[in-house]
């Protein structure tokens, strides 16, 4: 079969044939790959950026982690009966023998591989999964909004850290598609949404296109000019991965405001404490979201599939893989969604 992977350290991502899977191991499922997206993840991962050396023993890995399907097989353990059912994976998987896993504390697994990072994943047309990783989807969503599950259970997670709620002004840094979910779903909270970006027009056009009205493009205008006549902000949520924005936007965060922090950073951010103080501001790291969150993101996703399609910009054969690289490369895209798979 056909597989998008990482085939050594440095620049660049390949198109191989690799064996499919023969031997589903016990507690896994094969699932047929229905739809896959691309993520900043992957960019990172093909650019070869620092905080990806320790896949280098998994190569040559698989990439992608976003991913809907059907489950075509089992491993001993489990129900023949699961065969055929639509779902989507958490991508961390845990060993289940560490002291965290021994004590039912899994999310403080010291053992944790990433499907696309250290085990094969999702861009190619089977991937092995661990039952217990598994979600089922409900028969009336499309699989390639149900591939944007694991992104949007990240923008969950920001939001809830974030503590939005209804009637608050918030600040989303960075119009991706973390940003741009992170926006919906505050939106969704009761809150007034501004998002902010920088020469990326056709991403705010994508939330122009779905109600959003504050959308600041800082190509065109200061920051200052434009956040001091909107803030300040009960919460600035930055998914931008740009260490220079967290000190030039906490002067605009309210006084006990939360400053979230989503994207991955190059480099450590500077920021001024006293003021911190002084304002009893927080910061917060947010990341990853708990199971138990994602059928309730499935149930968002499942109610509001209009919207979300006009999210995904770019529907591509994986063998086009390397074009929708390109493409999120050069944030033409909003999101690129590999459809790997037939089924509905």
């Amino acid at each position: 079969m056909l597989a998008l992977q990482k085939v050594r350290p440095g620049v660049g991502v390949e198109l191989r044939t690799v064996e499919t899977l023969d031997l589903v191991p016990a507690g896994e499922v094969l699932v047929r790959v229905h739809s896959a997206g691309i993520c900043g993840t992957d960019l990172h991962i093909a650019e070869w950026t620092a905080g990806y050396e320790s896949m280098q023993s998994a190569m040559p890995v698989t990439l992608g982690h976003e991913f809907s399907g059907t489950i075509t097989a089992v491993g001993d353990g489990l129900e023949p009966a699961l065969i055929g059912r639509r779902i989507t994976a958490r991508p961390s998987t845990t060993c289940g023998t560490c002291a965290a896993c021994l004590a039912g504390d899994e999310d403080n697994c010291s053992n944790r591989k990433g499907l696309g990072i250290s085990r094969n994943g999702a861009f190619s047309q089977f991937v092995c999964v661990p039952y217990s990783n598994c979600h089922a989807l409900p028969d009336n969503l499309d699989m390639g909004i149900a591939a944007l599950t694991e992104p949007m259970t990240v923008c969950a997670e920001a939001v809830a850290t974030a503590d939005v709620r209804p009637g608050q002004k918030i600040l989303v840094i960075g119009p991706g598609f973390i940003g741009q979910g992170i926006a919906v779903l505050a939106r969704a909270k009761g809150a007034d949404v501004v998002v902010m970006g920088r020469d990326d027009e056709p991403r705010l056009a994508a939330l122009r296109a779905i109600g959003f009205e504050y959308l600041v493009d800082t190509k065109h205008v200061t920051i200052d000019e434009t956040l001091s006549k909107l803030s300040p902000f009960d919460a600035i949520i930055e998914a931008a991965g740009v260490p220079a924005l967290v000190s030039a936007t906490l002067p605009y965060l309210k006084k006990r405001g939360i400053f979230t922090v989503v994207g991955i950073h190059p480099q450590p951010a500077e920021i001024d404490l006293v003021k911190l103080v002084r304002m009893h501001q927080q910061i917060r790291g947010s990341y990853r979201a708990p199971a138990e969150d994602w059928d309730a993101v499935i149930a968002f996703l499942a109610a509001n599939q209009v919207m979300m399609s006009k999210l995904i910009s770019h529907r591509l054969p994986l063998a086009d893989a390397l074009t929708g690289f390109r493409v999120a490369h050069q944030r033409v895209a909003t999101k690129v969604v590999l459809q790997i798979g037939g089924g509905a």
